[in-house]
């Protein structure tokens, strides 16, 4: 009897132990599988709830890998494995599309996808400076991932129907001057064309409005007065002053003097230089204006409102000449005599 006791005794020990086995396993994968998804939802989980927007452009043919990477280097979604995994489950993977979106840390990883793959991207804003040429405001909207900058080039050069234009030299070069310094919205795609057409349009307004402001005896026409007014965009830092230079510029054209504008020189060379040195000014050059006398034959930066509003009312002065002083406003002169003791004292070489 007790041997049948012992003997049914193991038997039940030999049964149960797989089954605690099993348990124990099951018990274990269930661990695993709450810290699995636990670890998942943290990954679908906003990376800094409540943080603003940031601007985020997708390049046309960029894959789901290297957009997920981009965004967590901003600092927008907490993994790139996750993010990869989300637009797998939602089957957009292979949809999402390229532009400029405004994405906020503070939305869940689904989200993020979603947008992306509805291609419902934002308008982008960029900003001209005063004083920028074509070729630096081609470089920007490169940079903004609007168009490549050989494209804007291009289209900078082609015709376009504004009287304002004529008679201008061919090339990239041929609109400069008149792509109005301002801030522009665009939707991503937009053709290169149509922005250099927008910025065209835009100085074509502001023209408009200040021409009624030009001085009855001023004898320059619009070419003129925008090309001078590039000068004036170049040489002056202080606004107060830009009527006086561009005073002083009418005068000196008036008496037949040469405008000897370092800015003019400046354009000719492939760097900024803090002081121009004799050789600089031999350059031989149309746009030279210490070697070659009137106006250079464009303008040579894009011009603001109040450099065009200068050279169409300048101040009335019998001043001739001008040098910078260090801090960057000029001392104004109405004889070389004055003038070459005012350079001397301040020995920076610049202004006509």
């Amino acid at each position: 009897m007790g041997e049948e006791l012992e003997t049914s005794t193991n038997y039940a020990i030999a049964v149960a132990r797989p089954w605690r086995r099993r348990a124990t396993v099951l018990l274990i994968l269930v661990a695993l599988l709450v810290g699995v998804g636990w670890y998942f939802t943290t990954l679908l989980a906003p990376r800094r709830p409540g943080a603003p927007a940031v601007e985020v452009t997708i390049p046309p043919g960029t894959s789901s890998a290297a957009i997920a990477t981009s965004l967590a280097e901003k600092g927008l979604i907490r993994s790139p494995l996750a993010f990869r995994v989300v637009a797998l489950a939602q089957g957009v993977d292979k949809q999402l599309k390229s532009g400029s979106y405004l994405i906020s840390p503070g939305w869940p990883l689904p989200a993020i996808t979603s947008l992306l793959a509805s291609g419902k991207v934002r308008d982008v804003e960029f900003t001209i400076p005063e004083g920028y040429t074509v070729r630096q405001i081609a470089a920007l909207l490169q940079q903004k991932g609007l168009v490549r900058e050989e494209d804007f080039l291009k289209a900078a050069a082609m015709d376009y129907p504004f009287d304002f234009l004529q008679g201008l030299p061919p090339g990239p070069e041929h609109v400069q001057g008149f792509l109005f310094p301002d801030t522009y919205r665009v939707a991503p795609g937009t053709p290169a064309r149509e922005i250099v057409l927008m910025m065209l349009n835009r100085f074509n307004q502001v023209y408009q409005e200040l021409a009624p402001q030009k001085d009855p005896s001023l004898e320059f026409n619009t070419r003129q007065i925008v090309t001078l007014a590039s000068i004036v965009e170049r040489e002056a830092k202080v606004d107060s002053e830009r009527p006086l230079i561009a005073g002083v510029f009418i005068n000196r054209l008036r008496r037949g003097m040469r405008l000897e504008s370092c800015a003019t020189v400046e354009y000719l060379l492939p760097a900024p230089k803090a002081v121009l040195s004799y050789q600089d000014l031999q350059i031989d050059s149309p746009y030279n204006t210490y070697r070659v006398e009137g106006l250079p034959p464009a303008p040579i930066a894009e011009p603001g409102r109040a450099s065009l509003l200068a050279v169409l009312k300048p101040a009335q002065t019998d001043y001739l000449y001008f040098v910078a002083k260090p801090d960057g406003s000029h001392y104004f002169s109405s004889t070389l005599a004055e003038h070459n003791q005012a350079t001397a004292r301040y020995e920076t070489g610049k202004g006509s």
